[in-house]
């Protein structure tokens, strides 16, 4: 008070800005050290949720791009790939396998061709031709917009019979090429119904006459054998011929004989749980960082904080939690040697790994690559197990495909989305992404999802990432605490202008009535000394 006693003199010859400017920052500046305080506080908090945050999400991003990788997984192997190929199928489980097989003959589609034409615009003579395959009878017309080859060959493919057409121009002229599904069962006919025999029925097949289309290759099975035993089939694809693998032939080469077997990863998988054991520490080290009790600047920015506490609880589960449900082995990653330390990181023993995986190769393999099972043989499972949420799903009221109608089905009562015989999750699903083929006869299911590592860990950051849980909590609450310290923020800008503005008018006010005492204190001045000059 004493410096603005001094500030003020006698008189009005004083800086009323500069003092009022003053006044008001000392007015305002506790305010705004607490708000900066709050706000850099806050900041920090949110930060360091959104630190961990993106440290789970990177964590099992990685993890689930390992274990989709496939080698994490024992594979089917060929000894040699010039003749066979083989793949291991979508969320399935294989063991030691040693098959021989031996191709004698790849499957074929039959393949129909015409004599060469002047051009792909050459007219082929208008009418209808009926085309029957395996799927049925269908007719092909040829009208005055479509009477060309090329004409001729849309209408085919438009009739969605399973055979496609296509034109190939070369030095013989232009050609109409048709060609049907690969097997035996699946020839294919084209005879004429209406038009003239020298025009549109030489697209005919077959004719008395050879005035049409001939063979160029005629359709067969594939034929193959598996140890011993004869097998056939109309693609050179086979599913499950070995449970769990898929057989692509490649080349026909009777009597040669191609070993089937397998590659187990147990390197790869037991150097995949010692990076996952690193991972993992180094995320919980982060988590207690975060979290770290002391005092003033010795204190992490989140301790006490009532969602890192969730997620680090959630975390220490993992090594305890169920992560497959069939089989005999080993469920828990406790288990396979994995045990949490006091401090909350984990420790790797090689010694109980080796031991486990020696005895049930299978079982440590399954925590790795979740199994995904059907309780009905008539609804299989195609999609990828890992890009579906583990759970187990209730499918209801199957219609499989029939009359050109794809397939219709619900799970757990939301409807989904019917491809040919295949039945796929929505988006707003319990599982989106899951994928069931729906054979004949089929009407109800029960599928289930095995989490895996994977699964678990991306449940754990699912939660913190979209919410249900403390952590998701905590975000929310610093948010909203970030948006109240905006609103105060205004609030006080508000409040001490205003305090500015009345401090100014005060202060004017103050300095008018001083020069008026001035002035009144100088007239008397003078008059005294008029009167003192009188006096005399």
């Amino acid at each position: 008070m004493e410096s603005v006693v001094s500030a003020l003199g006698a008189g009005s010859g004083i800086d009323i800005t500069a003092l009022v400017n003053s006044l008001a920052a000392a007015s305002r500046r506790p305010k705004d050290e607490l708000l900066t305080r709050r706000a850099t506080i806050n900041q920090a908090r949110l930060q360091a949720l959104s630190d961990i945050a993106s440290g789970i999400s990177g964590f099992s991003s990685a993890l689930a791009a390992r274990i989709s990788g496939g080698n994490l997984a024992t594979q089917p192997t060929s000894s040699d790939a010039g003749l066979i190929t083989v793949s291991l199928n979508s969320g399935a489980r294989i063991n030691a396998i040693a098959s021989t097989i031996i191709v004698n003959q790849l499957a074929k589609s039959q393949t129909l061709q015409s004599v060469g034409l002047a051009s792909s615009q050459a007219v082929v003579g208008q009418g209808t031709l009926a085309l029957t395959t395996s799927k049925g009878s269908f007719n092909i017309v040829v009208g005055a917009q479509s009477d060309s080859v090329s004409g001729l060959a849309a209408a085919i493919n438009a009739a969605n019979a399973g055979v496609v057409a296509s034109v190939i121009s070369d030095s013989q002229g232009a050609r109409l090429i048709l060609r049907g599904e690969s097997g035996a069962a699946n020839t294919f006919t084209l005879t004429l119904t209406s038009g003239l025999a020298t025009e549109l029925g030489r697209f005919a097949y077959p004719t008395a006459a050879g005035n049409g289309l001939s063979l160029a290759q005629a359709a067969q099975d594939a034929a193959i054998s598996v140890d011993g035993v004869s097998v056939t089939g109309a693609s050179n694809s086979f599913a499950n011929l070995i449970e769990g693998v898929t057989i692509n032939l490649k080349r026909a080469d009777p009597g040669v004989s191609v070993a089937i077997g397998s590659a187990r990863p147990t390197v790869q998988i037991e150097q995949a749980v010692g990076d996952f054991v690193e991972a993992y520490n180094q995320l919980m080290g982060q988590i207690s960082e975060a979290g770290r009790n002391g005092a003033g600047a010795g204190a992490g920015p989140l301790r006490g904080d009532i969602g890192l506490n969730d997620l680090r609880a959630r975390l220490l589960r993992l090594s305890d939690t169920a992560l497959t449900s069939s089989g005999n082995g080993p469920h828990r990653l406790a288990q396979i040697g994995v045990r949490t330390n006091r401090d909350g990181t984990i420790g790797f023993d090689r010694v109980i790994f080796a031991s486990v995986i020696a005895t049930n190769p299978q079982g440590v393999e399954a925590m790795f690559r979740p199994g995904q099972f059907s309780d009905n043989s008539l609804v299989t499972i195609n999609s990828d197990p890992s890009r579906v949420r583990p759970g187990q799903y209730t499918i209801s009221d199957i219609v499989p495909a029939s009359g050109g109608q794809p397939a219709s089905g619900r799970i757990n009562g939301i409807a989904m989305t019917g491809i040919e015989n295949q039945l796929v999750a929505p988006a707003g699903s319990a599982a989106p992404g899951l994928i069931l083929s729906v054979a004949d006869g089929a009407t109800t299911a029960v599928v289930t999802i095995e989490p895996g590592l994977g699964g678990a860990l991306a449940a754990i950051s699912e939660a913190v990432r979209i919410g249900g849980g403390g952590f998701a909590a905590s975000r929310a609450r610093l948010q909203l605490e970030a948006r109240e310290i905006t609103s105060a923020r205004e609030i006080h800008e508000s409040r001490s202008t205003r305090n500015r503005e009345q401090l100014l008018t005060s202060y004017v006010a103050m300095d008018r009535r001083v020069a008026a005492f001035r002035a009144t204190q100088s007239y008397l001045t003078q008059q005294i000394a008029v009167w003192n000059n009188n006096a005399r």
